[in-house]
Formats: C-alpha cells, structure tokens, sequence
C-alpha cells in the first residue's frame, strides 16, 4: 500500500522507503542511489518530497543525539526531530528558540528547507536560526556547512540534511489574547501598528465578511480590551472558530502567561492540529503592499469563501537566506487553509497569483501554488546543486518545474 502526505491529498510514488538508522547508512543509501529524497513529517501538500520510482529516506530513527551547549547557546539536532519535543529540552536549560511555526509537529530539517515560520515584525523564518547543518551529497560524502545561506533553504535539491545547529535565545514567556471583528478600516489604517502590538500577531479572516474574525496577539503584557476596534473573545478561539470548530486542540489563551514554547504555536503537540486533512497555500508580498494585498484578496473573497476553513494574515522578518520567500526584506504572509477540496483550490490558484503579481508574490515553497516566483539568487543555486549533484540523483519533478524551470 502506498504512503500519502499528512492531507491525504497526495500518494508517494517512490518505488521504496528506507529507514537507516545511522548516517553511515544513509551515505551508502544516497551512493548508490540513482533518484533519492529525504522524507520528513509529511505536511507538506504539493509533491516537493515525493520522488518517482525512486527511494524515499525517513530519518525518524536516526541514531544521533540532541547536543546542547550553552556556552554557544546552540543546539544541533537531528534532522527528523521535531520542533515540540526539543522545545522542552531548550526551555529547561533556560533557553528559547526565537520562533515557532503554529505547529510545532513538524520536523526541523523539513521546516527549514521549505523556510517554513512563525509571526512577528522582527521575526524571521525559523530557517534563519540555523547555523550550520550536515549534509549528505549525491557521492555520499558528509560535508558541514557553516554560514552559508545557499545551502539553508535547499529543497532536497542538495542532498540529504542529516543534523542542524540552530541558534538560541534566553526564555521568555508570553500571553496569548484574542479579540473578535476587526474592522477592515483599522486593518489597513494601522497595520503596521497592529503588527507591531506584540511578539506574534495573527489576523483570521474568510476575506468575505465585513470584518476581519479574529486577532491573535502573542506578546508580554496585555493588549487592552479594544484593540483597535475589535472586543477581548469571551473564550477559547480555533482560528476556524468561524466555520464552528471548537478551540480544545490550540494552545492556551485567555491571557495566561506561559513558556514560549506553549504559546508562539497555535496547536498543541498532543493534539492533531488545526482540523487534520485540511489544504493549504501560502502567499507573501513585501509589507509596503500589505494594503493592496489584501484589498485584492478581498476583491475575489466571494470566490474564496466557499472553499475557506481560514486565512491569516501575519507578517515575517527578512533575511538573507538564498530560496527564502523573505530574501530581501520583510513581507506579509498570507495564509489559505482550504477545505479538503483539491479541484477547486487549485481552480482558484492562477486567479490568485495573477491578482498578486503586481505586488512581487513568492509561494510558500511547501503548500499548494500555481507558479514558482523568481529569486536574486536562483541562478547561484542551480549552479550550485549541479556542483553538488551533477547526475541529478536529487532532481525531483518539483525541483525540475520550479527551481530548473523544465516543464
């Protein structure tokens, strides 16, 4: 029986799935492979991990130790670790991670490759906290990076992440509040503002109603019970609590402080996140165009409401990390969780990105898109997966469409 992604959306098609249990292993696999790809959580809803006829590799049981120093303030972990189990491992010696994802199940290398993120003004992606990693290349030889931004972001199309550094914070606690019906006009009038009112802020909307559903704000102190214009909720939210789901698997709100790691997330590690085989896309612009975006959004939100659970809308430091949607400056990110209805998200796709174009639109490289966009270093990038990959072992379909251009 063949394996499916998280959504149930897609089918692998590889020919077979290895579990090595040591990186010797999985140099011996990636030599003597002809078509090869790591495999991580599976939340990813397009065929970025998929390899046809070829080996899937699922690092999971990969016999390799979490090492944290604190003179470094560094952890390096294993690249099938996930960001929820290690959280407690960095908050119990009395550091952080500067971000999370709103799901903090995913695996670290996986995240990272896709330059996955969290929220917030000053925020970057959480691709941005890694320092070095080691890699596997398409010869089986193990190499380490440190400080390169071209290999960070890489796809799979480099070869086999086994480890990554990633940097560390002192801890931190947070509150999360949540208010309801957010006026359009103060959106747009104070976005900056509204962004900037804690450490992670996080609109939710069907882009159809008169007025934005819900605000989440993460931050230290506590917002005020107006915030401009929206009213504290009278309970737990799910971001779909719109669409009538209930909030039991998010983490906690209210206005109770606690670790960060309990808060920055929007679900639960012991729970199935968000609904479970939802679809997603995601879209990002640089801030100046937040405005425009969403009135754009907005002018189709008809279209898109039908097929809706949510959307977000948040904002992401920028960096500069080669493949990174956030290379050269911060942009806002606008996030489509959809109903488990592929034809019609991808009908709506090509009218998407076509009412973005004009705003400089990146996809968010793991979830559902029509179009790759253009990047300043793409050309330093495919000249450096054929120095590392001159046979193509790792040069999936995805990687030939949207980094090659092949069709």
């Amino acid at each position: 029986m063949r394996e499916t992604n998280w959504a149930g959306n897609l089918t692998f098609t590889a020919e077979r799935i290895l579990r090595p249990r040591t990186v010797e292993q999985v140099q011996d696999a990636v030599a003597g492979a002809t078509a090869i790809k790591a495999l991580g959580s599976r939340h990813c809803f397009n065929d970025l991990a998929d390899c046809p006829g070829g080996i899937q590799l699922d690092l999971s049981a990969l016999d390799t130790a979490v090492v944290l120093d604190a003179q470094s303030a560094t952890i390096s972990v294993p690249a099938a670790a996930r960001y929820g189990d290690i959280a407690v491992q960095v908050h119990a010696a009395g550091f952080a991670l500067a971000n999370l994802a709103s799901l903090p199940h995913c695996t670290v290398a996986g995240t990272v490759a896709t330059a996955t993120h969290g929220s917030g003004r000053r925020n970057q992606s959480l691709a941005s906290a890694v320092s070095g990693l080691e890699l596997v290349t398409a010869n089986g030889d193990l190499r380490t990076y440190q400080g390169h931004d071209g290999v960070v972001v890489g796809l799979g199309a480099l070869g086999v992440v086994t480890r990554l550094t990633l940097d560390l914070v002192p801890s931190f606690d947070l509150r999360q509040d949540v208010f309801d019906g957010l006026p359009w006009e103060s959106a747009y009038e104070h976005f900056e503002e509204i962004q900037d009112a804690g450490y992670s802020v996080s609109l939710f909307t069907n882009w159809a109603r008169d007025e934005i559903d819900q605000v989440w704000v993460k931050g230290p102190g506590r917002p005020g019970a107006d915030f401009f214009g929206a009213k504290a909720a009278d309970g737990p939210r799910h971001p779909a609590h719109a669409a009538g789901i209930r909030a039991d698997n998010c983490t906690r709100q209210l206005g109770v402080a606690g670790p960060w790691h309990e808060r920055i997330p929007h679900f639960r590690l012991d729970f199935t996140p968000s609904v479970g085989n939802e679809l997603q896309t995601e879209y990002f612009v640089p801030v100046r165009h937040a405005v425009a975006a969403m009135e754009a959004m907005r002018g189709i939100g008809h279209r898109l409401a039908p097929v809706l659970l949510t959307s977000e809308i948040r904002t992401v430091a920028g960096d500069d990390l080669w493949l990174s949607p956030f290379h050269g400056g911060d942009r806002v990110a606008l996030h489509f969780t959809w109903q488990p209805d592929e034809d019609a998200v991808r009908a709506l796709l090509p009218v998407m990105e076509e009412r973005l174009a004009p705003f400089g639109v990146r996809p968010h490289w793991g979830k559902l898109f029509h179009q790759a966009a253009d990047y300043p270093k793409l050309a330093d990038f495919r000249a450096l997966a054929v120095e590392l990959d001159p046979d193509g072992k790792f040069r999936t379909p995805f990687v030939r469409r949207n980094v090659f251009g092949e069709r």
